[in-house]
């Protein structure tokens, strides 16, 4: 049995985020994760300006830059039979260019940087969620890949692990509020493809992208409703693809098909958004155990840092007595809902694929707008590690 302020289910995007905060913060704290070190994952790994703002203020940007990811400094808007929309990353809030780097490669860097700060990692699978006689979460109990068993008790049990999170089944975790619609998105790596900056593709029915990535790569996705894909997949994933990356763009379409494939094409087949209450006594979630969006808006990686400081601040509070658990983590909730309400409606909108040009253009103003309320937030935030560490249980 060992006991620690924190244990965090998952260590991706937004578990190691956590765990880095928590134990710059001076908590004792614990990552519990069943894949591999490095691994990849299914991402459109693209950050927006919040996301790029906290990667800066935790002083990682640099190891983003060093391991070949490409500063993004526009965005072009693609719209049928209009001209281009370029937007420019203007400086703002520290921040001058975006970033998409590859999961494998932030995941392990934001891990890294935990275990530099203190934190520890086991590689495992939780099995079970432990539970006091009062009710309070007080532990897990894992299994290790060579077969044996431990226990880990801790103050607060932090689920990140995902949309099928295993800490949100066991503890009953709520869903609040539940969406309708989602992306079914084909996606593939490629070498040599020009693209400036992150261009989006809006065409009836369908969405698209390109994104610039570490090792000279662009990362082309298409998406389009579950029933469409099925329809376009019945010639096979591959004709599916271009069939679908014709009919969001002529231009995005030959510049795709005439560049160089890296690696195999990757599918998802998409799931409804969702936003899940994100604590309880002793427990607590974040990333897209807590919250999920379909990737059509690329905001997911965003939202999971901007949640990873919401949490961190309201478990530091907690554990240096400033403030009482319950209200804590309370306020961590109200602000989690307020900062996704509106991105969420846009995002439903969008994965809907029943909008007009002139309606998905307002939709892309809302989406807008939203991430201007989460980086107005965020640049008034304190970094948790600023603050004094609190005391050890």
């Amino acid at each position: 049995m060992t006991d620690y302020d924190a244990v965090v289910v998952g260590g991706r995007v937004a578990g190691a985020a956590t765990a880095l905060l928590l134990a710059r913060a001076g908590l004792r704290v614990v990552v519990v994760e069943r894949g591999r070190q490095g691994s990849d994952t299914v991402s459109t790994h693209a950050f927006m300006r919040a996301g790029v703002l906290q990667l800066s203020r935790w002083g990682l940007l640099d190891s983003i830059e060093r391991a070949g990811t490409p500063p993004v400094r526009r965005t072009v808007f693609h719209h049928p039979g209009l001209e281009p929309v370029t937007v420019t990353i203007r400086p703002r809030g520290g921040v001058d260019a975006l970033y998409a780097p590859r999961r494998f490669v932030l995941d392990e860097i934001l891990l890294d940087s935990a275990l530099e700060a203190g934190a520890e990692a086991l590689r495992a699978t939780v099995t079970e969620v432990l539970q006091g006689d009062d009710g309070r979460v007080v532990g897990v109990r894992l299994i290790r890949p060579d077969g044996s068993g431990r226990t880990l008790r801790a103050r607060h049990v932090i689920g990140a692990d995902g949309i099928a999170s295993v800490v949100a089944r066991q503890v009953g975790a709520e869903v609040l509020r539940r969406g309708r619609h989602a992306s079914a998105v084909l996606y593939r790596y490629h070498d040599a493809l020009p693209t400036d900056g992150y261009e989006w593709f809006y065409a009836p029915g369908t969405g698209a992208g390109l994104i610039p990535t570490n090792g000279g790569q662009t990362c082309t996705f298409v998406g389009t409703t579950p029933l469409r894909m099925r329809e376009a997949r019945r010639s096979g994933a591959e004709e599916a693809f271009a069939t679908l990356l014709r009919e969001a763009g002529r231009s995005l379409a030959d510049r795709t098909l005439e560049a160089r494939p890296v690696g195999r094409l990757h599918g998802w087949a998409g799931h409804p958004g969702f936003l899940r209450r994100v604590h309880g006594p002793g427990w607590a979630l974040v990333g897209d155990a807590g919250y999920y969006k379909d990737p059509i808006t690329t905001h997911g990686m965003t939202d999971a840092l901007r949640d990873a400081q919401l949490l961190a601040d309201a478990v530091v509070a907690a554990a240096s007595g400033r403030t009482h658990e319950r209200m804590a983590m309370a306020r961590y909730q109200s602000i989690r809902d307020r900062l996704s309400h509106r991105l969420f409606e846009a995002t439903e909108a969008v994965a809907a694929y029943d909008w007009d040009t002139p309606t998905i253009q307002r939709l892309l103003r809302e989406v807008s707008a939203s991430m201007s309320d989460e980086l107005d937030h965020l640049n008034g935030l304190l970094d948790p590690s600023a603050a004094a560490p609190a005391a050890r249980s």
